[in-house]
């Protein structure tokens, strides 16, 4: 794992906590061995951190934990929008939690503090409620037939087989591939069913 910090004082503080256990190893943000996970410490998520956050994103495949002094829900949206998918509170950021939500990160899960995760839930409740199903969508941003019709296309079938399979004409098929292509910014048809298996919908 590699370690970020916004002072000296927080970063030299962290790493002398995680270097005496054996379950983590440090290594500098530039070895060439890639992290599997970053932990970035920081006071407060505001907008010069999202762009650390972001940049941390762009230039490394690491997952991202982070410790910070407070966070509220829609900061912890944005931290988990750059991958940032673990989050511990600074007074709560003992050695050994510190190591559970590393391990945890690194096996691709999520770790959060329990009464920002209800508040979330809560949240992508009303957003799914109110916003995605009036719409047609869920939070893939596909509707129900969209991926039912690129299911089709990566099974190989033409725009015809997909139309009688579906009980649409061939006419509706191409328009919702057009759409689905467009709105997600996919160049094709191919493309389209890349990212439905990327995103684990087919």
């Amino acid at each position: 794992m590699a370690l970020r910090a916004q002072d000296p004082l927080s970063r030299a503080g962290v790493a002398s906590q995680l270097r005496t256990r054996p379950e983590v190893r440090l290594i500098d943000w530039d070895e060439p061995d890639s992290p599997q996970v970053v932990v970035v410490v920081l006071d407060v998520l505001d907008d010069g951190a999202l762009r650390v956050l972001r940049q941390i994103q762009r230039t490394s495949a690491a997952r991202g934990v982070l410790v910070t002094t407070q966070i509220d829900e829609q900061q912890l949206v944005n931290a988990a929008e750059c991958g940032f998918v673990g989050v511990v509170r600074r007074a709560e950021a003992t050695p050994e939690r510190l190591v559970q939500v590393i391990a945890a990160v690194a096996k691709g899960e999520g770790r959060v503090p329990p009464d920002l995760l209800g508040s979330l839930l809560e949240q992508v409740g009303r957003l799914q409620g109110q916003v995605l199903a009036p719409n047609g969508l869920n939070f893939t941003g596909l509707a129900t037939r969209e991926i039912e019709v690129l299911r089709l296309v990566a099974e190989g079938y033409d725009t015809a087989d997909i139309a009688m399979k579906l009980s649409y004409s061939e006419r509706t098929i191409k328009n919702v591939l057009h759409a689905v292509m467009t709105r997600l910014n996919l160049r094709n048809r191919s493309h389209a069913v890349a990212y439905a298996l990327r995103q684990g919908l087919i």
